[in-house]
């Protein structure tokens, strides 16, 4: 787990999987492929394997040997739902995150079904525990559908990330989302993003009451065009689905 994440929206990573394979075209310029084939070939490194998908059950615990509440992305270097990581697994990241109540987990998918699928059958119809925020990623209108699936999870910790926001979302549906992130992205071969795509979205989380979080433009760099969007920053953030036993840590 990175004691620290340069990740704006998050205090902390906690990867129990590492590796993925692309679904779509917001995968196309992945960052963390970029990050982990460095390190392929390299014995000992923890990507000797590059990218290629591996289970790490000797981190599922990590979260239990943080006494101080954090926010802990989930799987910054994978997919929690990737079709290949097994059932068990999974299982078993849930329970540390449920027993390890203090931290707010963020767990962010591509592969909604199947994150939707999954968390109906564990809560069997009853809500998703507050701490346990639940998220997509968006990158265009031909996505919108992970929104959906989002959408029929029972949960108050919704969020969606339009990140890297590569056009137009046009028309979206964002009742029952407590959190909307947006960036453009970053590295050697960034798509640009275009003023208005982002400025849509934050049009229709002010309609909505989303907490509205404008993370960069993006660049050859992630900071290359600053973070200011129409001459503001934004930094929105949902403390009302926060668990009140950790608000005040969190805000500290």
């Amino acid at each position: 787990m990175a004691q620290k994440s340069e990740i704006e929206w998050t205090d902390a990573t906690w990867n129990p999987v590492t590796g993925c394979t692309k679904v779509g075209p917001g995968c196309d310029n992945c960052y963390a492929e970029r990050f982990a084939e460095r390190w392929r070939g390299i014995p000992g490194h923890p990507y000797e394997q590059g990218f290629d998908l591996r289970l790490w059950p000797a981190r599922l615990r990590q979260p239990l040997l943080w006494k101080k509440p954090r926010m802990i992305f989930v799987n910054s270097m994978s997919d929690l739902f990737h079709k290949d990581v097994d059932r068990r697994h999974i299982d078993r990241v849930f329970e540390t995150m449920e027993v390890a109540d203090w931290h707010v987990y963020q767990v962010l998918t591509k592969r909604s079904s199947l994150m939707r699928n999954y968390v109906r059958a564990r809560y069997a119809g009853g809500k998703v525990p507050t701490h346990i925020w639940l998220g997509v990623s968006v990158e265009d209108a031909a996505h919108k559908g992970r929104i959906d699936h989002l959408r029929q999870i029972n949960s108050e910790a919704r969020f969606i990330s339009f990140e890297p926001l590569l056009g137009p979302i046009g028309n979206v549906e964002l009742t029952g989302i407590a959190w909307a992130i947006v960036g453009g992205e970053s590295g050697p071969r960034a798509r640009a993003m275009r003023p208005d795509w982002a400025t849509e979205l934050r049009l229709a989380c002010q309609h909505f009451d989303v907490a509205f979080f404008f993370k960069q433009w993006g660049g050859a760099r992630p900071k290359s065009g600053g973070r200011l969007l129409e001459g503001e920053e934004w930094n929105g953030f949902p403390w009302r689905i926060v668990p009140i036993s950790i608000v005040q840590e969190l805000r500290t």
